[in-house]
């Protein structure tokens, strides 16, 4: 089979190489589509090494049919529609009996310690299998549509953190994709206000197709004026950092009302600090909290967001990659040029 190695920082490379072998418990999936997330760049750069391997496969977030199913597998079948939730939980560490499983202390994933997505082929190991890890999708949904379902995942895990309620004024700061899905997500949870904060032209234009009443290019506009300005004075109910900068936290704060809640949903780089003045967490009684991951039940609730057409996954994506255009389909993630890139085979 086709498939990109990862050597190290900037060094990936097609191959060809044998396709997984599975055991009498796994499930052999064949890779429809994949998608390139902002994680999947920061391992290219070097940025994110937790899990990684090299050499690996990496790709985290995929959608396929099945192409070979173990002897002792149950509910599976050759050519079932499938999604597969990256994130394997253990089920038995503290965290995973108290309601975190996706902050998992032992948890494995896809496309970390397991072979991901940039491959034609996908080994599905057994402890994903039992963790139920693997979803059928529907047959009325692309894939295309389908494999953004990991990352919508994600954002509703961090919509349930950042407490977004009906009539919340929302500032998403980042419009790439995990920003538009967090303004689509915003819109359905009743926000009444919801400003988009980007640099970049064509995904602001974007970020009003998905649902944002203003798109800002903070380089240009004040982002705080336009906050103050919709919100009588008082400033907005949620913030959520859908990029990560470590010199905006700050900022990000000072847009809250008292009150208010800053939800850190990017990942950032490993030893890059951020400054934060303590007295805005303090007078202001702000809340600041994070993001990692999903749980299985985000997954089943994302998918069937999408099945029911409630989320916009065109102005997310950007199609037409295979594997032959992986370092591409990098690139024009990394420098804005395209949304969610989606690699189709």
């Amino acid at each position: 089979m086709k498939a990109a190695i990862f050597y190290g920082p900037n060094d990936l490379k097609l191959e060809v190489v044998n396709n997984p072998e599975i055991n009498e418990y796994e499930v052999l999936v064949r890779v429809k589509a994949s998608a390139v997330c902002g994680t999947d760049v920061r391992i290219y750069e070097g940025k994110k090494t937790k899990g990684v391997r090299t050499p690996s496969i990496i790709g985290h977030e995929l959608v396929g049919t099945i192409e070979e199913v173990g002897a002792k597998v149950n509910g599976f079948f050759i050519g079932d529609r499938v999604g597969v939730m990256p994130v394997i939980p253990c089920g038995k560490c503290y965290y995973c009996l108290n309601g975190r499983e996706n902050v998992c202390a032992n948890r494995t994933a896809i496309g970390y310690e397991f072979d991901g997505g940039f491959a034609e082929y996908v080994r599905i190991p057994r402890t994903a299998l039992e963790a139920g890890n693997l979803v059928k999708i529907p047959d009325h949904i692309s894939f295309e549509q389908a494999v953004v379902t990991e990352p919508l995942a994600c954002c509703l895990n961090g919509q349930r953190k950042a407490n977004v309620k009906m009539g919340d004024s929302v500032v998403v700061i980042g419009g790439g994709p995990i920003g538009l899905m967090h303004v689509q997500l915003a819109k359905i949870a009743g926000a009444k206000s919801i400003i988009l904060s980007e640099p970049i032209d064509h995904r602001r234009e974007k970020g009003l197709i998905a649902g944002a009443d203003y798109a800002i290019d903070p380089t240009k506009d004040s982002l705080e004026d336009l906050v103050l300005s919709e919100t009588e004075g008082l400033g907005a109910d949620v913030v959520i950092m859908a990029i990560g900068v470590p010199f905006l936290v700050n900022s990000s704060a000072n847009l809250l009302k008292k009150g208010g809640t800053l939800n850190l949903f990017a990942g950032f780089t490993k030893g890059v600090l951020s400054e934060i003045d303590p007295n805005i967490i303090h007078y202001n009684e702000i809340t600041i909290n994070g993001t990692s991951a999903l749980t299985r039940s985000d997954y089943h609730k994302s998918l069937s967001l999408i099945a029911s057409g409630q989320i916009n996954t065109e102005v997310i994506t950007t199609t037409g990659y295979s594997l032959n255009d992986i370092e591409q389909a990098i690139e024009d993630v990394k420098n804005g040029n395209g949304m969610k890139t989606i690699i189709t085979q």
